[in-house]
Formats: structure tokens, sequence, C-alpha cells
């Protein structure tokens, strides 16, 4: 692709030297440029292309990295990351040893905080803002935000906070969107001051009035600002900006990259704490992008011609077979409800919605009232699903324990992308659920193809089943090795258990296929072994612990923490019991996966069925040689 003028752009200080036509030509190249590369690798392009004229004005204005730029989840940073000299690391997006999808400090000195999670900039900005003025540091820090991340609390925590920092600059990048569309009070108002005719009706006559004054001069023109904010304030009695301590400026059009250049050099002229108000259009520039923003969110490389319907089912995943199954059960049972915290598609809601629109629930970003609304549901005879990505529900830690555990009350929650994740990296890994709900007391199931899906969550959502459950499932399709095997409604099965093996392979979910791979490499090897495959993870049976106590050796394998994992507590009670064996636990003792395939991160990781097998093979060897 020809882009002449991004191809010269190595850092933000030849963004600074282009003159206006330049910068015109410049944003074209971008837009094309993030069409073109994104929707042959992956990654995140309607939000990108919504923020391409802001991020060009941001860098012409400040002073990166003196001004920090601090980007909520980092969805919008691709055109930053290309005007801080990354074009090149574009061709290996989110795959093993090229650029993270998310800003990166570890990448570059100009991004200046890792993002992955919503709602999170304002509170970072805040910390930023008094750190540079307790060390005596010039330079603003800005917070870019999507209207989406005001449907989660912690964006009002940090406006609470917000004090007199004179160095804090919040932009408000409203697009209408969040990755469902935005819900809830929050998304109205954003609505009404950035639509209201009456406000643009009455401001352009005042402006029409001022213009037509005889011998206008410098000290009018100043006026015209003042009296903008007066309508404004007249309209809406204040804008809950204002009154949260901010001065607020907008709503502007964040595709005028001139005017949204002048704004910015005007207000850094200023003391903050400042707010602009940015109105974008999400997937700007790429017709099937703005069509289907929530489609487009996030994809997978594709032709460009490509045009999906998000209302129409996704193919054939777990997050589909779970929406399905889920409706199934709301049919035949009036106090199930389904709760999403603006993943509806990405969940496989969009069935529930469609047919149960009285009993779906989307609360917008903002997954600890998503568990906390459960758990009032349920309190009340509900039987609320709850369903979120494993990275999301550790956000939601407190209230399981909390709201949740205390009562025993019933919410089933339904895990979507579960265990190791491509391409998003370090900050989207479903690790940490299995741990962390064991330790709640929390009955885990990790089936391992749709019909145990199926099978289990319509046992979980029965009425004569009680106190919070949990079912988790990875992202995308099943294997079709796994789905061979079917649902037998066991806790558990040996999928091969020949006479005279000594050791076994442990595993659960779709870490079972690394099992099995390593099975038949040790057999290849003459080493006969057996391998149990778990769906219900947590609590162990006691005929799961005598069934495995006859083994030498246990190796347990899990996409899951190593340290508090599911293994090392198999291992305890396992000795609790009595048992004189050697247990191998292998799962993720790095938090900090890079992007990367889940082969690939398997293997970094020693989960791939080569690494196990030499792993068996190697516990088997020591154990013979203490005997």
């Amino acid at each position: 692709m020809d882009t002449p003028l991004l191809d010269r752009i190595a850092g933000p200080e030849d963004v600074k030297k282009l003159s206006k036509l330049q910068v015109i030509q410049l944003c074209g190249e971008i837009r094309r440029f993030l069409v073109d590369s994104v929707l042959h690798t992956g990654g995140h392009l309607a939000s990108n292309l919504g923020t391409v004229e802001l991020t060009v004005a941001l860098h012409r204005v400040l002073d990166s990295p003196r001004d920090k730029l601090v980007f909520d989840v980092g969805h919008q940073c691709y055109t930053h990351k290309l005007l801080t000299g990354r074009k090149a690391g574009f061709a290996h997006l989110r795959q093993l040893d090229g650029i993270s999808g998310f800003p990166n400090p570890r990448e570059s000195v100009h991004d200046a905080f890792i993002a992955g999670h919503g709602n999170t900039a304002l509170s970072l900005a805040i910390g930023m803002a008094w750190a540079k003025k307790l060390k005596g540091e010039p330079g603003w820090v800005v917070a870019i935000i999507g209207d989406g991340a005001f449907t989660g609390g912690m964006v009002y925590e940090g406006m609470n906070n917000i004090a007199a920092l004179d160095n804090l600059m919040v932009i408000l990048n409203d697009n209408k969107m969040s990755i469902s569309k935005n819900v809830g009070a929050i998304a109205r108002y954003l609505t009404q001051l950035r639509a209201d005719p009456e406000y643009f009706r009455v401001n352009r006559h005042l402006s029409d009035a001022i213009s037509e004054v005889p011998l206008i001069g410098p000290p009018l023109r100043a006026f015209l600002s003042q009296a903008k904010a007066m309508v404004r304030r007249a309209m809406y009695h204040s804008t809950m900006f204002e009154d949260m301590g901010f001065q607020y400026f907008g709503p502007l059009d964040g595709h005028n990259e001139e005017a949204l250049e002048r704004t910015l050099r005007n207000l850094c002229a200023r003391t903050g704490p400042l707010f602009l108000h940015v109105v974008t259009t999400k997937g700007k520039g790429y017709p099937p992008a703005e069509e289907n923003p929530g489609e487009y969110h996030g994809v997978s490389a594709s032709s460009p011609g490509y045009v999906p319907d998000p209302e129409v089912s996704a193919p054939a995943s777990f997050s589909t077979a779970f929406g399905k199954a889920l409706c199934e059960a709301a049919a035949a049972d009036p106090k199930i409800c389904a709760i999403t915290a603006a993943m509806k598609y990405g969940t496989g809601l969009q069935f529930f919605g469609k047919a149960f629109p009285s009993r779906f629930f989307d609360v917008g970003m903002a997954e600890q009232h998503e568990i906390t609304f459960a758990a009032g549901l349920a309190s009340q005879g509900m039987t609320p699903v709850a369903a979120i990505y494993s990275t999301f529900l550790q956000r939601a830690y407190d209230q399981i324990i909390h709201d949740v555990g205390l009562l025993q009350v019933k919410v089933v929650f339904a895990i979507d992308r579960a265990g190791l994740v491509p391409a998003d990296g370090e900050t989207h890994q479903g690790i940490y659920d299995p741990a962390f709900l064991s330790q709640v007391g929390i009955p885990t199931y990790s089936p391992s193809n749709y019909a145990e899906l199926r099978y289990w969550l319509l046992r979980l959502l029965r009425p004569d089943r009680t106190g919070p459950q949990a079912i988790r499932y990875p992202r995308g399709g099943e294997v079709k090795a796994l789905a061979s095997y079917g649902c037998t409604g066991r806790d558990y099965d040996f999928l091969q258990d020949p006479v005279g093996a000594k050791a076994v392979l442990v595993s659960y979910g779709s870490e079972v296929e690394d099992v099995l791979a390593a099975a038949s490499l040790l057999a290849e090897r003459k080493i006969v072994c057996s391998v149990c495959k778990l769906v219900k993870i947590y609590p162990f049976t006691e005929e799961l612990l005598h069934d495995l106590m006859r083994f030498d050796v246990v190796l347990f394998a899990e996409e899951c923490i190593e340290r508090g994992g599911i293994g090392q507590q198999l291992t305890a009670c396992l000795c609790q019991l009595g048992w004189q064996g050697a247990m191998v636990c292998c799962g993720v003792d790095n938090t900090r996966l890079t992007h990367a395939t889940v082969p690939e991160l398997k293997a970094i990781m020693g989960l791939d069925g080569e690494h196990l097998a030499q792993t068996l093979q190697q516990a088997l060897q020591e154990k013979e040689e203490r005997l």
C-alpha cells in the first residue's frame, strides 16, 4: 500500500512538521493502512478507525512522552502506535514477538501504562498527574476514555478524586458504542448532551446574533465561548462533569482534525482539570465497520468485502453453544435470567436477548455490578446466569466472595474465554478463575465439548441445585477429537486406562487434547499411561481421589495459574489420604504471557503434548531411581 507520508513518521516530532493539507492526507493514509493491515492480521478495527483525527491532533499539540497519553482499555491505540514509530510492527500485530494490540510501556516510552480492561484510565491519570506535581515535573496527563467506560463505576470513583489537578485533561471519545450498544442512564445522558436540538438551535441563534453586532471586536469574540457555556448551563443546569470539578468543553466533531487541534491548543493554555467531549463515529471511513461497529470491534483476518451482521449467529463456538442451551433452559423455567457486562455477542447471549428480552440484562462495562445484581436477583428466588469472560470475572472477586459467597445464593457463573487466549496477551488470559473460585468453595465445571457444556449447564440450572456454581469453557469451537467422546454425565472419565499403567495424565477443558497427544507420544516410547478427563474440577469427589491413588505418578496439566491451581489442590487432597506417589503439576507459571497463538503459548508454558510427555517420562525415571 502506498503511504508516503505515514512512511516518513518515525515519531511525534515528524507529525508536528506537517502542513494542514498533509495532515488531512496523513489521516487518510492511516485509515487505509489500518483497514488493510488489521483485516490481514486481525485486531481491533472499528474503535481505531474512529480515533484517527483525535490521535493525530493530540500528537501535534502535546509532547509525548513528557505529556502522558493514557488510553482506557487501549482498543483505540493503533494510530498512536503508528505515530510513535511502530508501523513496521503491524505486520505481526498481536503475534508472537510482534507488537501488542494494547499500550504497553515495555514496548515504547510513548505508552504511559498497560491497558486491557476498561474504566481504569482516569484513576491512572490522576495518579500520574499527582506524581508529576509531587516531583515538580511539567506536562499534561491526558486520559482518553470511550463513552462505554462511563457505564462502569471506576470512572466515577476517579471523578470524585480529581481535586484541583491543574495538569489533568480527560477526553471523552463519544461514539455511542462500547462493544455492545451502550445501555443505561449515562448513555442516555450523553446522547442528550451531544444531540439535543434545542441546544444547537439556541447556540446557532446566539452565534448569529453576536456576529451581527456592529464593530464586533476581540472582547466580544472572546465572550462567545463564555456565552456558549452559559447557554449550556442554562439548558442543562450545568453538566455532570462540571459538577464533579471539571471545566467542560464540547461536544466537538471528532473527525475535524483542524478544529480538534485548535481546541487542544487553547485548552493547553488553561489549567485543569479539563474535560473535552469529542463525538466520533466508530468504524469511520470503512463502510462495513460503520454499519456494524460491534461486529468489527475485533476482527480476524478476512476479506475486506465481508460484511457480517451482528444479529446473526456467529460460527459454531462454545459461546453460541452456551447461548442456545441457555435459551432451551429458559423456555422451560421463567425464573432464569441472563446478565452480561457489555458483551452480548461475545458471550452468545444475543439469542437469549431476542427470545427473552424482559429477562435479559446488559449492565454495561460494570462487572462488579453484574455480580452483585445477580446476587440480588438470586436472593429473591430468580436464577441468574452471569455470562462473563474469565479475564473480566477477576474484576468482581470481592462481589463473588461477599455478595454471592456469604449467603450462598444461587448464581450460575458462565465463564467464557477460559484458559489461554490468543493475541490479546497478558491482559486477557483466563488463567485465574479455577484457583480463586475453588478458594471460595464454588463448585466448578469445565466441559471439553458442546455436549458436555449443554448437559452440565442444564443440570446446574435445575431447581434442585442450590448455591453458586460455575461452568467455564474456552474461546472458539470444540476440537473434533474431544467432541468424539460425547458426554457420559460423569464428573470424570478415564479416556484411556490400560492394564498395568503406573502413571496417569489428568486434565480438563481444552488441555485434554494435549494430554491425549502426550499419551500417544509416550505409547510410541513404550510407556503405558492412563488419561483422565475431569469435568467437575472442584471439589474433588472421593471416588476420583481413590481412583488416582492407584498410580505411582500423577501428572496434572491445566491452563490455569499453577500456584494455588487445581493441580496443587489435588496434590494436597491425595497426600491427606496418605498417597505416597509423585505428583507433577504443570500449569501457567508466568502471569505476564505474551501475545501469541494458543499452541505457541502452550509450548512456552510446557503444556503441549511433547513437553508433557517429556515431563512425565522424567518423573517416572526419577520415581524408579528412588525405589
